[in-house]
């Protein structure tokens, strides 16, 4: 009788003891003394992992192309308690990208996590009307730019014994957004992007991943949605009726790049409200 009755409490622990762990209650900062680089990070989608990352443990170095955004952002995360640095960087600039590692090298001995976020988007409209000089810009900063400030992090990852690369595309990687089909096209290299460099750097244990947010409510994406009327025809698109929240990719970010996340590579996680992506 004893044994029959052990055996509720004995499955009531471990069920527990499972709820802690997928919850993350017993490990609390699961990035504790790890560095990470997060480009255009004072804003958005790239503030909200930022902070989630640095909440996580993490000591972050933020990033933009103004001096008064970074100084604003550092201030913010600062006042919360949080350990973040920051360094104007334009992700285009080879002598921005080599300074963005070696400030992270400088204060903190090293680079473990880079969330490549920065993107831009000059255009809205037909793609028989792109000019070369739009396509240039967009597929400089939104892919070029990624591949080369991953290979600049690659030699500090590999002397820590590995790392982890976040990779920011869009779920109009999948589904393209009407007018505006550079950005589309580059969205869908990034994913291609990261497949690639996935495969390359598996032997130094870097993992390479990438979010693909849908229609998250930032000033990046305000064109699509400060519309009421689009705003509501954009809500009918979604399961989840509603568009998102910066923070609402913050936390997958920070879960692919901790070691709950050891076993993935190569991915792409999609946040967007339920909204079709693939099969």
């Amino acid at each position: 009788m004893q044994k029959a009755g052990l055996l509720p409490s004995v499955c009531s622990q471990a069920w527990r003891s499972l709820r802690m762990a997928s919850s993350g209650m017993s490990r609390p900062h699961p990035l504790a003394n790890k560095v990470a680089l997060v480009t255009a990070s004072t804003d958005g989608i790239g503030l909200a992992i930022a902070r989630r990352l640095a909440q996580d443990g993490a000591h972050v170095v933020v990033s933009s192309r103004k001096q008064q955004n970074v100084d604003r952002a550092v201030a913010t995360l600062q006042e919360e308690g949080l350990s973040v640095t920051g360094t104007v960087c334009h992700v285009g600039k080879a002598e921005d990208r080599e300074r963005l590692v070696a400030t992270a090298v400088k204060l903190h001995g090293g680079v473990d996590i880079l969330v490549s976020n920065a993107a831009v988007n000059p255009f809205f409209g037909n793609l028989m009307d792109v000019t070369e000089e739009v396509w240039d810009k967009i597929l400089d900063i939104n892919v070029k730019a990624t591949a080369m400030l991953t290979k600049a992090v690659v030699p500090e990852m590999k002397k820590r014994g590995g790392g982890s690369v976040v990779i920011v595309a869009s779920l109009a990687a999948y589904t393209p957004f009407p007018g505006l089909g550079p950005y589309n096209v580059s969205k869908t290299a990034l994913v291609g992007l990261t497949k690639n460099l996935a495969i390359e750097l598996a032997a130094t244990n870097i993992r390479v991943n990438c979010l693909a947010p849908g229609l998250i409510k930032t000033n990046f994406s305000r064109v699509l949605w400060m519309e009421k009327a689009n705003e509501e025809s954009i809500k009918e698109l979604l399961r989840i009726k509603r568009i998102g929240k910066p923070e609402e990719c913050a936390g997958i970010v920070s879960f692919l790049c901790s070691e709950d996340a050891s076993y993935i590579s190569g991915e792409t996680m999609v946040v967007a409200g339920g909204a079709s992506s693939r099969l």
